[in-house]
């Protein structure tokens, strides 16, 4: 690799780290090519990626950016998972580490916020950003069908009464 694709390489994963919401950094030592195949399709799917990188080159990416205090975890062969959101990542290499010994997560960034290992599980237990809106929907429509409940309540009663003064009357 000669100094401008080194450059390119640096660029990119500048951007990458820059643009992520958490960056895991993970070993992935005497994992088959089909379980890094695998892996990087469930962090597909979450909306996370998967990548490996010369750690020499991942360490200069990281300057300037919130997540340069990782530095330190690039040694040996690593791996690091990236994704927007930041529960996707670190739910997925959780349940992936669970399943497959070979894969350890070593740490990770949250922002400018450096996580160890159980702060990544902790992060993962959390639910996704899409859980949390489906809540927070479910919270704010439940009081609107509670109040349109309580209005229609009276005009219901108010119309039995009515209905049974009519019949009271054709009875009559």
């Amino acid at each position: 690799m000669n100094r401008t694709e080194k450059a390119e390489v640096i660029a990119t994963l500048n951007d990458e780290f820059g643009k992520a919401g958490v960056v895991i950094v993970a070993r992935y030592t005497g994992m088959t090519v089909a379980e890094m195949s695998k892996l990087r399709a469930q962090m597909r799917a979450a909306g996370a990626s998967f990548q490996v990188a010369k750690n020499r080159l991942a360490m200069r990416a990281l300057t300037g950016t919130g997540s340069e205090g990782i530095s330190a975890l690039f040694k040996g062969p690593t791996g690091i998972a990236l994704s927007a959101d930041p529960v996707a990542a670190p739910k997925v290499a959780l349940n992936y580490s669970k399943e497959n010994q070979k894969f350890v997560i070593l740490g990770g960034a949250l922002g400018n916020t450096v996580l160890d290992v159980k702060a990544v599980e902790a992060l993962a237990t959390l639910p996704s950003l899409d859980e949390l809106r489906a809540k927070l929907l479910g919270l704010l429509q439940a009081p609107a069908t509670k109040v349109a409940g309580v209005l229609q309540a009276p005009a219901g009663q108010l119309a039995r009464v009515v209905g049974a003064y009519a019949k009271k009357g054709e009875a009559a």
